[in-house]
């Protein structure tokens, strides 16, 4: 199998899987996309006679037009043009999760300031805004009063870049101090943990403490119907517990599906080899001839 691995820079996660797919034998090309040149008329040089190409790129710029070229030169690519674009942006993302009827915070977007704070106010505090495209939980605020809104949207409203002035608005739900991370293969758990932090947000990213968790009956649908309404590939997905009158965990709701997921917290934190199954996933895939970009 000859294996394409789109990279803007070499981390754990992407050393994992090199050092799987040499030693199964695999002819591995390594695609800076930092240096390549890509010909909206014909593939570049590298990307011919691949079999397969795995997105791995840290931008997500560059992981939006990197995939969409592969889909243009007829080279599956995991994960497909489509899921990276819907997982990318959170209007989308919870778009096609309230769609597939997916559990998700009551989610609400505004294109002004009086208009987002409107939003923000019926909400009640607090509440949370986010960036619609953004990982590792930056620029996630929390708001606590009208004041605190207020200066935020400004802030956002004068940052110049057009996405800061989509607000997005979301629910604070009240987890209990942990959020729940699933990587899944088309559906199909791979491993999962959950990430523990005093503060409110709870990504390992943002330093939380992780641990092994044992996915059960109702977690296993929800993963699985999310990836489908995302589109499938290898996906990170994030759940948070909802409580219920007695403070016990009642449900579950997804507020997230991540598409160039990273998941060395997860080998560490389980005993899954996890690039071992993602290789036995990607090679199932490839030898089925599965479709893996529509």
């Amino acid at each position: 199998m000859k294996v394409g691995i789109l990279y803007s820079r070499i981390r754990k996660d992407e050393k994992l899987l090199l050092s799987e797919l040499r030693e199964r034998g695999h002819d591995v090309v390594k695609i800076d996309v930092r240096k390549e040149v890509f010909d909206v008329h014909e593939a570049p040089a590298v990307f011919r006679e691949l079999d397969v190409v795995l997105d791995r790129c840290l931008s997500t710029s560059r992981s939006l037009y990197t995939t969409r070229f592969c889909d243009a030169y007829g080279v599956p690519v995991i994960n497909s043009a489509h899921t990276a674009e819907v997982c990318a942006d959170k209007v989308k993302n919870s778009l096609a999760l309230q769609g597939a009827g997916v559990p998700t915070p009551r989610t609400k977007v505004a294109f002004t300031k009086d208009s987002a704070l409107e939003a923000i106010e019926d909400f009640g505090y607090p509440c949370v805004l986010k960036p619609v495209i953004g990982s590792w939980g930056r620029l996630m605020a929390k708001i606590d009063s009208r004041s605190a809104a207020e200066a935020i949207l400004e802030h956002k409203a004068t940052l110049g870049h057009y996405e800061h002035k989509v607000f997005y608005v979301q629910e604070f739900v009240d987890k209990p101090g942990r959020d729940i991370r699933v990587l899944a293969a088309d559906g199909e758990s791979i491993g999962a943990m959950v990430r523990s932090s005093d503060h409110w947000l709870t990504n390992a990213a943002q330093g939380a403490e992780v641990e092994a968790f044992e996915v059960d009956d109702r977690v296993r649908e929800l993963v699985e119907t999310a990836s489908d309404a995302v589109g499938g590939g290898l996906l990170g997905v994030d759940l948070m517990e909802t409580l219920g009158p007695d403070g016990e965990v009642a449900d579950f709701t997804v507020h997230e599906v991540n598409h160039t997921v990273e998941f060395k917290a997860l080998n560490d934190a389980t005993d899954v080899d996890v690039p071992a199954r993602v290789i036995d996933w990607l090679e199932g895939a490839v030898a089925e001839n599965v479709e893996v970009a529509p």
